[in-house]
């Protein structure tokens, strides 16, 4: 038998409350752990969890915004690619050297609709802002594409699961912060109603 046939697998949050109690207890099979805020913090700390673990494959919890009317509060997606992007190369003010890496895709499917993903250096404050990132990806988040790549560094698979929590723009903080517990509690009991969180998860 493969060692990775018993391996645990990871799941990853930005912090705790996104786990909504999986860190006090994990489902069987699993380890968790939380990643810090923001894709260089989410790089490092994916990595030294990859380490540490050794997974057979990773998954990531969260919450995300809404750019655009794809996506209502609430709504639960997976993430079909992790874009790294800023509104000022979508705006043109700024680009990136041709040989940069800039997009990872999920490695393992998740029973959620699934969507692009975009990942800006920080948080997107407005409405014309989030009009031109939407024409990219469907949600905006802050840490995937680190997870991501870490993930695909190491060569171990790794899918997203994210919760609409706020659509993007000046609003999008107390939207956040008024509804990212339930629905990081939804998301979980999502997963585990759809059989991904346990010992045969994909």
């Amino acid at each position: 038998m493969s060692p990775m046939a018993n391996a645990p697998a990871l799941l990853l949050s930005a912090f705790p409350p996104e786990l909504a109690g999986l860190d006090a207890a994990p489902p069987p099979g699993w380890v968790t752990a939380c990643t810090g805020v923001g894709a260089v913090a989410a790089a490092v700390e994916t990595a030294r969890h990859l380490a540490r673990v050794a997974p057979a494959r990773v998954l990531f919890v969260g919450t995300c915004g809404a750019y655009d009317a794809r996506l209502a509060p609430g709504a639960l997606i997976a993430v079909s690619e992790a874009i790294a992007l800023s509104l000022d190369e979508v705006e043109g003010r700024a680009y990136r050297p041709e040989i940069e890496r800039t997009r990872w895709p999920a490695t393992f499917p998740l029973p959620l609709p699934a969507y692009p993903v975009a990942v800006p250096p920080a948080i997107t404050r407005t409405a014309d802002g989030a009009r031109a990132l939407a024409a990219h990806a469907a949600a905006e988040h802050l840490e995937v594409t680190g997870v991501f790549a870490a993930c695909h560094s190491a060569g171990v698979p790794v899918a997203a699961a994210l919760a609409v929590a706020n659509r993007v723009g000046p609003d999008a903080h107390a939207e956040w912060r008024a509804s990212h517990a339930a629905v990081s509690r939804a998301l979980v009991d999502a997963l585990r109603a759809r059989g991904v969180l346990g010992r045969s998860a994909p």
